[in-house]
């Protein structure tokens, strides 16, 4: 059998805009649909981003071109941010009218009924929806009208997705921009380190650091940017994913323009060739980061890890020579009044942004005035990472005196209160559970653990599996959703009944009339009641909560959880899960930041983690955590390679900083 037929239909191009000239560039270039983020609740915090008011005359103008508008409120939410967040949600919907929202907290799609929202509810990348029966569940059970998949996946398990995806729900896909290394929702390495999570919009890019292993000093996690480029034209023929996404809401107004012009290009004309040269050439010029196909093609997939490439994006222009007060660049092309320059990485001495002021001919010379503090030294590369040129700057300037005056209007619904669910009365002694990889002894007092695989279901007897509790993968792919189906059932048949799942769509895996004691696991990032609500309606009895959160969100959560809550006390929790690991690493050895902290890489299944040298304890606060109202305690037994040293170090993450 042949490739499917392209619908009528074509996918939409959505452009990412986090400026106003950014989000007036998209319109510029033509994209079907835009998505921005606004200034609280968005998952790229370090984006300039809109208020609601601000959204309300482009939102007009793109609906009088025709084009959508999707807003991302798509963070993790903390017990006390339910409110402000239905208040931001009745505001969008009455008056600034987007046509999305994108979401990844199960409390969101709470909040969209109860304040009315009318847009669709599209899933974000962070909800980490993986596998093919999870489509039916969010479709059916929570009313998702869209799910953006995975960059992770390849050509042929976004087919596998399309082919299960049930009616009027849409598959919404990657093309283009930056990758990060953990799989999409299953990175903690910024807010483990520093407090800021990358759940939050906070994310600082540890992994683009440089880091030591046996004297080798790399950027052993730091990726290149996605590209498929040409290869677009296989997506074309899935009608199910309707939507190619362009990430870089950090972007400027030309990486937005570029990048938009180039893939309708490739969608509408991608078959003639001198048109494909076009938009290579536009892609190429959209200062973006050297590109890869990552995992697309399953046939010749690329590793995105380059450890001795640059992190920051960027066309080069040159290297700096002379040195002082002589210090100057002899540019590879002209450079323009408005152009951003950037001299050096940000971990590298002189590292710092030029404006250009006047124009410099190609080759000509630009001195650069040396800082007072570390100045760039002779060799830095210097990098063209934003362009105002007249055409763009025009067309930007057209439309935005197209905008109507912008009202001043009440802030959003002041009055909005979520309505929270009642505190489970059920009380209940406390529990402690302990959690190996594949066998671990039983301790007096205390429930058993095991993360289920092949080899761990083999090693359990009956009558010992029937107390366990079996953990499901952090990530379910399309190729081993069958084989984890198959372990799920083995183990129920050799009598097991608890289990804890660590994605809320693997409850799909388990018949809705079985009698299990199914827990949303800590990496479902449940992190407020309403959250907890959505998990009780799926069949969830309890919730491990996320270990992101600090002392206040811990101690306030039980008093509105309909559920039995979880947390993790002590153990081996990872700084990320990721797909793929640079061929420099070697797993099992110990590595070190900057900074001087030391970590290791293990492989499980098909997925490298990633795990700090410390443990997170909570212990000292178990009496006040169980007053609280949590009665599982879990400890994470990981096994330590032979050469990984732990530290005794504080091990209580964000109780004392809380979730940022």
């Amino acid at each position: 059998m042949g490739e499917p037929s392209p619908t009528n239909r074509k996918p939409d191009i959505l452009a990412p805009a986090g400026n106003k000239a950014s989000f007036l560039a998209a319109l510029a270039a033509g994209a079907e649909a835009v998505y921005c983020g606004l200034k609280l609740f968005s998952a790229r915090m370090e984006a300039k981003n809109f208020t609601p008011e601000e959204l309300i005359p482009l939102v007009e103008l793109a609906h009088d071109r025709g084009t959508e508008v999707h807003v991302a409120i798509n963070v993790l939410l903390k017990p006390d941010e339910l409110n402000p967040a239905g208040e931001i949600l009745e505001y969008l919907n009455r008056e600034v009218k987007p046509d999305a929202v994108i979401v990844q907290d199960l409390a969101l799609l709470q909040l969209v009924r109860q304040t009315g929202f009318a847009g669709e509810i599209h899933l974000s990348t962070l909800a980490n929806v993986s596998f093919a029966a999870a489509l039916q569940l969010v479709k059916q059970e929570l009313g998702v009208h869209r799910v953006v998949l995975p960059r992770e996946l390849n050509v042929d398990e976004i087919k596998t997705l399309a082919q299960a995806c049930p009616p009027a729900l849409d598959l919404e896909v990657f093309i283009h921009g930056a990758l990060c290394y953990g799989v999409s929702g299953r990175c903690y390495w910024s807010t483990y380190l520093g407090g800021k999570s990358g759940l939050r919009g906070r994310c600082v890019q540890p992994c683009r650091r440089r880091y030591t292993q046996n004297r080798q000093t790399r950027r052993f996690f730091s990726c290149q940017d996605l590209s498929l480029d040409v290869l677009v034209k296989v997506l074309a023929t899935i009608p199910q994913v309707r939507s190619w996404k362009i990430e870089g809401r950090k972007k400027g107004p030309h990486y937005v323009y570029y990048t938009v012009q180039g893939y309708r290009l490739l969608r509408d004309q991608g078959g003639d060739a001198d048109m494909r040269r076009d938009a290579l050439g536009m892609l190429s010029r959209a200062l973006g980061r050297v590109g890869t196909h990552y995992h697309f093609l399953p046939q010749r997939p690329q590793n995105p890890v380059s450890p001795d490439d640059q992190t920051g994006s960027g066309l080069l222009l040159g290297r700096i020579k002379g040195s002082g007060s002589r210090s100057y660049l002899a540019p590879r092309e002209e450079l323009l009044p408005g152009d951003v320059l950037r001299l050096g990485f940000e971990d590298a001495p002189g590292h710092r942004i030029e404006r250009i002021k006047r124009s410099v001919p190609r080759g000509g010379r630009f001195y650069i005035k040396p800082a007072a503090e570390r100045p760039a030294p002779k060799g830095t590369p210097v990098y063209l990472i934003d362009r105002r040129e007249m055409a763009l700057t025009e067309m930007v300037a057209g439309l935005e005196a197209k905008l109507r005056p912008r009202v001043r209007l009440k802030a959003a619904g002041m009055d909005f209160k979520a309505r929270l669910p009642s505190q489970l009365k059920k009380k209940a002694k406390t529990v402690e559970l302990y959690v190996y990889r594949r066998s671990g002894r039983a301790r007096p007092g205390s429930h058993t653990g095991i993360w289920l695989s092949v080899e761990s279901l083999r090693a359990a007897s009956g009558r010992r599996s029937a107390g366990i509790w079996w953990w499901l993968p952090t990530v379910i792919w399309p190729a081993d959703e069958s084989q984890i189906q198959s372990l799920v059932r083995s183990a129920r048949q050799q009598g097991g009944r608890n289990f804890v799942l660590n994605a809320p769509w693997q409850i799909a895996l388990f018949p809705a009339s079985a009698n299990l004691n199914l827990w949303a696991g800590p990496f479902c990032n449940l992190s407020n009641p309403l959250a907890l609500h959505t998990a009780q309606t799926l069949g969830f009895a309890g919730a491990i909560v996320s270990p992101e959160l600090g002392r206040e969100d811990y101690l306030r959560l039980p008093r509105h959880s309909p559920i039995a809550l979880g947390v993790v006390s002590s153990g081996h929790w990872p700084l990320c899960v990721s797909r793929t690991i640079g061929s420099e690493l070697e797993t099992a050895q110990p590595f070190d930041s900057p900074k001087g902290e030391q970590a290791w890489a293990a492989k499980y299944g098909s997925e490298w983690w990633v795990y700090p040298n410390w443990q997170l304890d909570l212990s000292s606060q178990k009496q006040a955590l169980a007053r609280a109202g949590y009665r599982l305690f879990v400890h994470l037994m990981e096994p330590v390679p032979a050469h990984v040293k732990l530290q005794k170090r504080p091990g209580e993450w964000n109780w004392h900083v809380g979730l940022r």
